[in-house]
């Protein structure tokens, strides 16, 4: 996926969930930024951020907050963009489990919204993808704050498996300094109980790494998945 021209600028701080402040050539700003996760030691002051101008003059903060560097390793931040790179991947055939010629994101399930509805006429599967961005001593990990709507789509992923109607949970680590997933049961052990449980159900798990960049975030290769 490429990225729009980024802008260069030191984080300051976060002042809401969902806005922070930054300094861009030495002058205050206020960016957007779509990850309402912990992002624990990511978003420390005078850290280096990476922003996008936004397409609304109008809009009150002018920034997207895209990028972070973290000792010397870009972590991309933005929680829309998984589903996006999953879809890239899969039409270019860089995934070969999902193999599916028809794919639709954003699509309705039970009381759900999936992230992505793969179908062929052999059959379909469900997949929600989860952001990645808690990387510690190479282990990427999920969520970094709890999540009683991660556990929600878990469960309608279950509740959709039936003959020739798979389902899928699929983790993207937007960073590349990762060898191995797992779920975070320090911060939420009842979404890692789900995760284990959905998957002896059938619901398939799996992981993987992105290579980031200033101009571009895609998806390189998967890593093993342990639920140790």
């Amino acid at each position: 996926m490429k990225l729009p021209t980024l802008i260069p600028a030191e984080f300051v701080w976060r002042n809401t969930r969902f806005t922070a402040a930054v300094r861009v050539d030495g002058k205050p700003a206020e960016v957007h930024v779509a990850n309402t996760g912990r992002l624990p030691g990511l978003l420390n002051p005078g850290v280096r951020v990476w922003l996008a101008a936004a397409g609304n003059p109008k809009r009150k903060t002018p920034y997207d907050l895209k990028l972070v560097e973290h000792n010397g390793v870009l972590v991309s931040l933005d929680t829309r963009l998984p589903n996006y790179l999953f879809k890239e991947a899969v039409q270019a055939g860089l995934l070969p489990e999902f193999n599916y010629p028809e794919i639709k994101l954003e699509q309705k399930l039970g009381n759900s919204r999936i992230d992505a509805y793969l179908s062929s006429p052999e059959g379909v599967c469900w997949v929600e993808t989860k952001s990645v961005t808690l990387v510690e001593n190479a282990i990427g990990m999920f969520p970094d704050a709890p999540t009683s709507r991660g556990r929600k789509h878990l469960l309608e992923l279950a509740q959709s498996l039936s003959n020739g109607v798979r389902a899928a949970v699929v983790f993207i680590v937007q960073r590349s300094d990762v060898e191995v997933f797992k779920p975070h049961r320090a911060i939420d052990p009842a979404f890692s109980d789900s995760l284990a449980i959905v998957a002896q159900q059938g619901v398939a798990v799996r992981a993987y790494r992105c290579a980031v960049s200033t101009s571009e975030i895609r998806i390189v290769n998967d890593i093993p998945v342990t639920f140790n």
